[in-house]
């Protein structure tokens, strides 16, 4: 609109830059738009925001706090937040996404460090490492959340609707799980901790070389979410041996997890049920972005996100979970093509 496009060139030169080069950076799945600045020998990044959608006063709030943790965010130059924007440090281009995909032989070093950007994070005593009334992740979101499979994946690939007996057990079935993860201790969850939102920044030593991004949405959660956000990923393939790896290297940084155990046994169950969670949540996403965005890039990932979602429900907890999928959603309808021209099933 010409009107957002004045108030951000005279944010930008109310805030000194006058940029002769601007590029648009990677899509995102929210209302957040990105672009790369240039104004001589300065380059930083402009995050469009708008309101209501977004709220850059949460992204300043989280920023700023675990930059005090000593964990890397980037410094924020100039902020507007009653129209949403924000002029950023610029980490670069190497995200661990691109890194990855050019140097394989650096996988599991790039994934120790986010690893231990994890461990350090949740070592952190909870007065410290919580802000002060921060949300909380709680069951209203968690089953809302879960709620967006069955309002948006459902109705596009099948033209029978779920009864209503059948959307009450689903999320009664939801409820008493995501109870028992609220029953646990609690931890700083930036929630979106995958490859696509960390930069691998090589001038900078320790968890610091772990450039993170879009944490904005961090919530007050169970330890176990960050960990199976980074290893159960919608976009990437991980091998087996390594998923096990990186979490015995986390395991080994808590004693309660050392050995096996109760502490072990709640916090894999927890993973479990929070991965089911996610991913039946992100396959809804991803076809609400579809559909209501008119977004098919994510598309690709249903595949793999289906077969996240079938391991996490192998776990003996999540019986009552596999049991209504197998009743609802036969294996027919987990692998349809979906555009937006899809024809009923």
């Amino acid at each position: 609109m010409p009107e957002r496009k004045n108030a951000i060139n005279a944010f930008l030169a109310d805030n000194g830059w006058q940029p002769e080069h601007r590029s648009v950076l990677a899509d995102d799945a929210s209302f957040r738009r990105y672009e790369r600045l240039v104004d001589g020998n300065r380059v930083a990044v402009f995050m469009d925001a708008p309101p209501p959608q977004e709220d850059t006063r949460l992204f300043i709030r989280i920023a700023e706090h675990l930059l005090s943790l000593g964990l890397s965010t980037p410094e924020i130059y100039a902020q507007n937040t009653e129209q949403g924007f924000l002029l950023l440090e610029d980490f670069g281009d190497d995200t661990y996404t691109r890194v990855l995909d050019q140097s394989p032989a650096q996988e599991q070093a790039l994934y120790e460090l986010a690893v231990d950007t994890l461990i350090h994070l949740h070592k952190c005593p909870v007065e410290q490492q919580i802000p002060k009334d921060w949300p909380t992740y709680d069951l209203k979101m968690l089953l809302g959340e879960v709620r967006i499979f069955t309002d948006w994946y459902l109705p596009h690939v099948s033209s029978e609707l779920l009864a209503p007996d059948a959307l009450i057990a689903y999320e009664t079935i939801w409820e008493e799980l995501f109870d028992y993860v609220q029953s646990q201790s609690k931890c700083l969850v930036l929630r979106d901790f995958h490859v696509d939102n960390m930069i691998f920044l090589d001038e900078k030593s320790g968890i610091k070389a772990c450039g993170l991004l879009d944490f904005q949405d961090a919530l007050v959660g169970a330890q176990a979410y960050d960990l199976m956000s980074l290893l159960e990923d919608a976009r990437r393939d991980m091998d087996d041996d390594l998923i096990d790896t990186l979490k015995a290297r986390y395991y080994a940084a808590f004693d309660d997890l050392a050995e096996p155990g109760a502490a072990r046994h709640a916090f894999d169950a927890i993973y479990a049920i929070l991965g089911a969670g996610r991913h039946t949540k992100v396959i809804g996403i991803f076809v609400r972005l579809l559909v209501r965005d008119g977004k098919p890039n994510y598309l690709i990932h249903i595949p793999r996100v289906w077969q996240l979602l079938e391991r996490s429900l192998r776990h003996p907890m999540m019986a009552s979970v596999r049991d209504w999928f197998d009743a609802f959603v036969p294996l027919p309808l987990r692998d349809l093509p979906l555009t937006n021209d899809h024809e009923d099933a």
